[in-house]
C-alpha cells in the first residue's frame, strides 16, 4: 500500500453535506494539491456502466440528456484513469465524491450482489460464460483500487440535508440542476455506511475501539487512528478547529489561510453540477456560524409543509427517517476537537 501522504485523499459523503465548502477550502491549495470534483459521477449517471436510474432508457430524452453531458462514454475506468493523470502533477490528489456513486442503488439489478463494474473487473472474475462473478465486496471497485486512497467521510444531519436535497429536485431549481424528480435512493447515507463499514473490514481504515475488541492492539495502549469521519454540524460550527484536525489526520500541512478564498474563484469544476453549489460558490470563506438554529420535528414540519405542500414533506420526513440510524453510526466515529 502506498504511504499514506501520497495517497489520494478521498472523501466520500453523501448529497447536501456541506462538501462543497468543505472542498473549496481545499481547493485553496492548488500549489500542492489537485482537486477532483466528484469524478465518478459521470460513470454513475451517464456512461454505459451506468449505476443511476435517472438518466436511463432508450427514450429520446434519456439519450439526449447523456449525450449532452459530455460524459456518455464515460466508465470507472476512465475516471480512475483521469485520476492517476492528475496524480502525475507532483500534487496531492484531493476527491470529493459520493459514496453512492460507489455502491449500486436499490433500483439497481446488483443491488446486493456485489458485481464490480465492467470495465475494472480482473479477467480472473470472469466464468467462462463472460458473466461476472460476485465477490464479496459491496462496491464496483476492486479492494486493490479501494486500498489507493486515503479515505475520509463527512456526514450531515439528514433532516437538514434531505429537504436540502429535495429542493434542488424541483423548480426552479431543477431548470438548472436537470434532476426533474426526487428520488429518495439517492440521499446516499446507506451506500455510505455500506462502503465504510467495508474499508473498516478490510482494514482499509482502523479505528482504535474496534482494533481494541478484535485483539489487534498488540499489547499497545494507544492506536494510531486514521478514521476521520466529520460531521458538518461540526464544521459549521469550528471550521478552523476541524480542517486543522483533518489535515493532521491526513498528512497535510494546516494553513489558516486555506479558510478565505474569492468568491467564484477556480469554481469551473462545479459547472457539470450547476444549481447544486451555488451557496459554496459565492461564498469566501468557511467561517464559524454565529447562531445554530434548533427546531424541533413539529417546526421542521411546518417548515416543509409551507415550502413544499403535505405529500412532499412526508416524503421528506420519511426520507430522512429512514436514513436517520446510518447516520447515527457513523456520527459515532465522528472527529471531535
Amino acid at each position: 500500500m502506498v504511504p499514506s501522504e501520497e495517497r489520494p485523499i478521498f472523501v466520500a459523503t453523501h448529497p447536501r453535506s456541506c462538501s462543497t465548502a468543505f472542498e473549496r477550502v481545499f481547493m485553496t491549495r492548488e500549489k500542492d494539491l489537485c482537486c477532483l470534483h466528484e469524478p465518478f459521477g459521470d460513470a454513475f449517471y451517464y456512461g454505459p456502466e451506468r449505476l443511476s436510474s435517472r438518466y436511463e432508457g432508450d427514450h429520446n430524452d434519456a439519450i439526449d440528456d447523456r449525450e449532452n453531458s459530455g460524459f456518455h462514454e464515460a466508465t470507472y475506468n476512465s475516471v480512475l484513469e483521469e485520476i492517476e493523470r492528475s496524480g502525475k502533477e507532483e500534487k496531492r490528489v484531493f476527491i470529493k465524491d459520493m459514496a453512492c456513486y460507489l455502491v449500486p442503488p436499490s433500483d439497481h439489478p446488483t443491488f446486493d450482489k456485489a458485481v464490480l463494474a465492467p470495465s475494472v473487473t480482473p479477467s480472473a472474475t470472469y466464468n467462462g460464460n463472460g458473466v461476472s462473478i460476485p465477490v464479496k465486496n459491496p462496491t464496483v471497485l476492486p479492494l486493490s483500487i479501494l486500498k489507493r486512497f486515503q479515505f475520509a467521510f463527512l456526514i450531515r444531519n439528514p433532516r437538514k440535508a434531505v429537504p436540502s436535497y429535495y429542493r434542488c429536485c424541483i423548480p426552479p431549481l431543477n431548470e438548472m440542476t436537470g434532476f426533474k424528480y426526487f428520488m429518495p435512493n439517492e440521499a446516499g447515507y446507506r451506500e455510505l455506511r455500506v462502503l465504510f463499514e467495508y474499508l473498516l473490514k478490510e482494514k482499509v481504515i482502523k479505528h482504535p475501539s474496534l482494533q481494541a475488541a478484535n485483539g489487534e492492539t498488540n499489547g499497545e495502549h494507544s492506536v494510531y487512528n486514521n478514521v476521520c469521519v466529520i460531521d458538518a454540524d461540526d464544521l459549521l460550527d469550528n471550521p478552523k478547529g476541524i480542517i486543522e484536525k483533518f489535515c493532521e489526520m491526513t498528512g497535510l500541512e494546516f494553513d489558516e489561510k486555506m479558510l478565505e478564498w474569492g468568491a467564484h474563484e477556480g469554481c469551473e469544476n462545479f459547472d457539470k453540477w450547476k444549481g447544486f453549489h451555488e451557496d459554496a460558490i459565492g461564498s469566501s470563506g468557511l467561517r464559524p456560524r454565529t447562531k445554530k438554529k434548533f427546531r424541533t420535528r413539529e417546526e421542521e414540519m411546518q417548515e416543509w409543509l409551507e415550502k413544499y405542500g403535505e405529500e412532499a414533506a412526508a416524503v421528506i420526513d420519511r426520507t430522512a427517517d429512514e436514513n436517520m440510524e446510518d447516520y447515527e453510526f457513523l456520527r459515532r466515529f465522528r472527529v471531535v476537537v
